[in-house]
């Protein structure tokens, strides 16, 4: 984190990045000194209400947050950056958005947990548009102009007031990633019995892991035999995240059952002293690990890989692996919502289990779970483009996954496979 001081004093001269957090309550003339080269500018967790109206200034700028502020309007002054393509107002007191405020090179719209009820149609206009997460807001529909933005591939709408999913949000070409849970759709899920784990019986451990929706930790459970078994905890956290409630994230986890695809769900936590949510989970071999990191702001919607070698034969394991836990999914009327590689744990041989139901949905209805499937395929199918980049194999060796992966992605949503045909079709390979 930088320093105001620091900034007056001509120390962050040349800087293409700034974080500023220091009970900001107007915006710092001395962030021009850096119009030349500024790139990110990080303003979260102030006290802002607005932006300077020649905030186009700084003629650099690509990226800009502001969460965690007293926004109670997206500053029309955005609309005027014109290198801008990266809006992150989360958690503010937004409740208006004007047509002015949006960028012309906009391709990601963060405006997670604030208070709109309606976006402007000029926003089918952002044509570079690839991201829009809006979750935790009270809109009841979405503009019908957004159908024109043939790259939205990430929308995020869970914990609105949305009573139907337009058929032209089913239909657009892009989409891959989609979260809704939350919303008063109706949904056809049925609740099934789940084990009941005592607070009382279990002991907790170190942290494995934390994100938005909750805590994991390793830890102890005593079972009803009193046989001691190593476990991992998940407690949830109360608020809304970017995907939606951790709580719709923990129905989603618990209707998904057993698969070997899966990671197996031992059963619910209950007794808590703080009377926190949570569920016990099998703990998983430290030899697995994350098949890729999560997007970056400038790859936006696309994962980053390390320097991962794949043989075709664990490619197709991998992939027939996760296509067969789709199709438990979305037999179940489950739509993932986040098929990501980071949310994909591998092993050495092919192994693979996929993981973090934070945007997790049931459908709404059996038509609609048709288009929605369909729609997670386009998400399998990147994933597969992007295992198959890794792969050492030549291209007449992998030449009939590359057309099962381009049917995948078809731009046309129902004439994509299903998740049955893609297993059927992996395992025959």
């Amino acid at each position: 984190m930088h320093t105001l001081a620091d900034l007056r004093a001509g120390k962050l001269a040349g800087s293409k990045r700034l974080d500023l957090s220091c009970g900001l309550t107007q915006f710092p003339d001395e962030i021009f000194s850096l119009s030349e080269s500024l790139e990110v500018l990080n303003l979260s967790d102030n006290q802002l209400s607005d932006l300077p109206t020649d905030l186009h200034r700084l003629k650099h700028l690509k990226i800009l947050f502001c969460s965690n502020n007293l926004f109670t309007r997206l500053p029309a002054a955005l609309g005027h950056c014109d290198e801008l393509f990266f809006v992150g107002f989360k958690a503010c007191r937004i409740g208006d958005v004007p047509p002015e405020s949006l960028p012309p090179r906009l391709r990601a719209l963060v405006l997670t947990d604030n208070c709109i009820e309606s976006l402007p149609d000029e926003l089918g206009l952002c044509v570079h548009l690839q991201k829009l997460m809006l979750a935790g807001n009270r809109l009841q529909s979405l503009p019908a102009s957004l159908a024109a933005c043939h790259r939205l591939e990430l929308v995020r709408i869970a914990s609105n007031d949305i009573r139907q999913l337009p058929q032209w949000l089913l239909q657009m070409p892009s989409l891959a990633w989609l979260a809704f849970a939350g919303n008063p759709l109706n949904d056809i899920h049925t609740e099934e019995p789940i084990r009941q784990i005592s607070w009382s019986r279990l002991t907790l451990h170190q942290v494995l892991g934390e994100g938005a929706s909750g805590v994991i930790q390793q830890g102890q459970w005593l079972d009803d035999q009193g046989v001691a078994e190593k476990v991992a905890v998940k407690l949830y956290k109360g608020h809304v995240t970017s995907d939606g409630s951790p709580l719709n994230e923990m129905a989603a986890c618990m209707a998904a059952g057993q698969h070997a695809h899966l990671i197996p769900v031992e059963g619910e936590v209950f007794g808590h002293p703080e009377n926190a949510r949570g569920l016990v989970m099998q703990l998983i071999s430290p030899r697995f690990r994350v098949l890729a990191r999560p997007p970056s702001l400038d790859s936006c919607t696309r994962d980053l890989y390390n320097a991962t070698r794949l043989s075709r034969d664990i490619v197709l394991r991998m992939a027939a692996g996760i296509a067969s836990a789709c199709r438990h999914l979305h037999a179940r009327g489950i739509n993932h919502g986040d098929l990501y590689a980071h949310n994909i744990l591998w092993a050495e041989n092919g192994e693979s289990l996929l993981g973090d139901f934070g945007a997790a949905a049931f459908y709404p209805d059996e038509e609609t779970g048709r288009a929605l499937e369909r729609i997670e395929v386009r998400a399998f199918g990147i994933l597969l483009g992007e295992m198959l980049a890794c792969c050492d194999a030549c291209d007449s060796e992998i030449a009939t996954l590359r057309e099962l992966q381009q049917a995948c992605v078809q731009p046309q949503v129902l004439k994509r496979p299903n998740f049955a045909e893609l297993e059927q079709a992996l395992r025959c390979l």
